[in-house]
């Protein structure tokens, strides 16, 4: 009987708000031919599958599925790329206010893919290093500054990221704050407290800027590092400046020093032209063409040249 009315007063909770139960099914699509140095090879390197609704006017969530290659097997492996629930503050906070439960967006890559829209030619610099992943399973909270002029979103991970279970029970406190005196312009602070099974530290320290304008995007990070027995230096810098008709370039470097008291500096280049394809109601499409070139001390250079795509409705 017990449990007969419990399920009669969720129907019932749930029927009352009916009208705030929405869902809809997207996808985003990374596809590519690419030319190395040993071989080449058309590619889907990723698909996510994105359903997201609302459960009530303050309770949203989102699952997405990844598809993506393994690179040892070859075969596309199905696993979770983000699962979670979300309380929506605007009535307690400010507008864009949230606290967040499950498998969800990193602060730092989730904000900075606002400005920089390449994810589909290659991951970030922080986390193309090794030193960061897009998602992971913790709780967080984001609290939006009144005017737009900033945020502030943190909380705590498993810190393995969305690919591994979690090893220990460290936690990983993730911090970012990001100040906007002026709309195009955004300072950000972000920190990375976090250990090793062993207690061996996993911290990061990153300051962004980044600037936004019709004509162009631009940015330059900073990096610190302190991993196990590695204190890593590093930047990043990148522009986009846009061409007109939906053409744009993309100029970025990267340095990476993982350990400064070794001698073996990471550089990377890339450069390429990308058509963004206009006057599209729901949906984002793109196509570019690339060269990526890493350069590793007392290592060949290793340069690849691509056609990427991008798919996203």
């Amino acid at each position: 009987m017990r449990k007969l009315l419990c399920a009669l007063a969720l129907v019932t909770a749930v029927s009352a708000h009916a009208d705030d139960v929405t869902w809809k099914v997207g996808a985003t699509i990374f596809a590519d031919y690419t030319n190395t140095p040993d071989a080449s090879a058309f590619n889907v390197g990723r698909a996510y599958v994105n359903v997201t609704g609302t459960l009530h006017r303050r309770v949203a969530f989102r699952l997405t599925p990844d598809i993506s290659r393994e690179t040892a097997a070859g075969s596309q492996q199905f696993r979770l790329k983000y699962a979670y629930a979300q309380l929506n503050l605007d009535r307690w906070l400010t507008d864009g206010s949230f606290a967040r439960f499950g498998m969800q967006q990193t602060p730092f890559l989730d904000a900075t893919e606002q400005v920089y829209r390449y994810r589909f030619q290659g991951t970030a610099f922080a986390e193309r290093e090794g030193y960061l992943s897009s998602a992971d399973t913790g709780v967080t909270m984001r609290y939006l500054f009144p005017g737009e002029k900033g945020d502030v979103h943190g909380g705590f991970y498993n810190g393995e990221g969305y690919t591994k279970p979690e090893s220990n029970d460290h936690k990983a406190f993730q911090v970012r704050a990001t100040a906007r005196p002026w709309k195009p312009l955004r300072a950000t602070v972000f920190a990375v407290s976090d250990r090793y099974d062993g207690g061996e530290p996993r911290n990061r320290l990153i300051g962004q800027l980044t600037y936004e304008h019709a004509r162009a995007n631009a940015g330059v990070e900073v990096l610190a590092t302190d991993d196990r027995a590695l204190e890593g230096r590093g930047w990043s810098a990148f522009a986009t400046p846009k061409l007109g008709n939906g053409f744009e370039l993309l100029l970025r470097h990267d340095r990476n020093q993982p350990d400064r008291h070794s001698d073996v500096v990471r550089k990377r280049t890339i450069t390429g032209v990308a058509w963004w394809f206009p006057n599209l109601q729901k949906a984002t499409a793109a196509v570019m063409v690339d060269r990526d070139s890493l350069s590793v001390t007392g290592k060949a250079d290793d340069t690849r040249y691509g056609v990427k795509m991008l798919l996203v409705f």
